[in-house]
């Protein structure tokens, strides 16, 4: 399996009395499917998936789910945890309309690279779909170097990565100049996605497309078709609007801009996230504003 094209990591939509809004939910993903997304992912970090109950995250992937079926689109549905039997056991209750499974580098612990080396050789042996592995070392405290990431690439059942490295450094370079043709790079940084695209990533699993779809879904495409000069034009044009939509904490001011937007219901989040101040809101819409202004893109 190759993953290519943009995924778009869905937030999670409250009611204003804090229950998941699935009509909202279900609205958000048929809107990003029609502005040329290639998938959704269901319950990544953006979806607030450890802020939800048992039950709520089953709703929210039932709904991605059927509207992947109904689109006949891919679903990424993020599973697993910082701890190998529970993970192992999450993966063997997926739901069989997922695609592929997202599952993160072991985080907190900090284990050595060997380890989550040997972490994910077992998850890859006992998933019923592939994985696409979650490297954001800012998050996990794990740094993999690109030895170890091009040996994850080697591993049965491994589909790819979502690579959120938080920037663009010599293990990054050497990483991709050595990912083989069939191991799917999906650009997971929003500000760093043109860059990492331009390094030869298939796709890329984008927060901001949740705000902006269709200029994400066409970043992608200009990257790996052309023409080269107008993909970098809307990555430029893009990256203040990624900065904006970032001020605050994910995903609080993409929720504060939906919300003004009047796509979901509120711009509420959970504790511990608090929502974001309206001068980031302001600041974000006026960005997306510019983004979309006659010649931007």
């Amino acid at each position: 399996m190759t993953l290519t094209g943009l995924f778009v990591p869905l937030v999670t939509p409250f009611t204003a009395t804090g229950a998941v809004a699935a009509t909202a939910l279900e609205g958000l993903a048929h809107e990003v499917l029609d502005a040329g997304a290639t998938g959704i992912v269901a319950l990544g970090t953006t979806g607030e998936p450890d802020l939800l109950t048992e039950d709520e995250r089953r709703r929210v992937l039932d709904i991605c789910a059927n509207v992947c079926a109904e689109r006949q689109v891919p679903l990424i549905a993020a599973a697993g945890s910082n701890v190998t039997a529970t993970s192992t056991r999450a993966l063997a209750e997926l739901d069989p309309r997922v695609t592929a499974a997202l599952t993160v580098v072991p985080y907190y612990l900090r284990p050595s690279e060997a380890g989550v080396l040997e972490h994910f050789r077992q998850l890859a042996a006992a998933s019923p779909v592939p994985l696409v592995i979650y490297h954001i070392p800012y998050r996990t405290g794990r740094t993999l170097s690109a030895e170890t990431l091009c040996r994850l690439a080697e591993l049965p059942n491994v589909a790819g990565f979502k690579y959120t490295a938080g920037g663009i450094d010599d293990e990054t370079i050497a990483f991709m100049s050595r990912a083989a043709d069939d191991t799917a790079v999906l650009a997971g940084d929003d500000l760093y996605a043109a860059p990492l695209l331009a390094l030869g990533a298939t796709g890329a699993i984008l927060a901001c497309a949740n705000i902006a779809p269709a200029a994400y879904a066409e970043l992608v495409s200009a990257w790996r078709t052309g023409p080269l000069d107008r993909a970098r034009r809307i990555g430029n044009t893009l990256a203040p609007l990624a900065s904006a939509l970032f001020a605050e904490p994910n995903p609080t001011v993409l929720k504060g801009v939906l919300a003004a937007q009047g796509r979901i219901p509120t711009p509420a989040v959970r504790l511990p996230l608090l929502p974001a101040g309206d001068t980031a809101v302001a600041a974000a819409l006026t960005a997306l504003e510019s983004t979309y202004a006659p010649h931007a893109i």
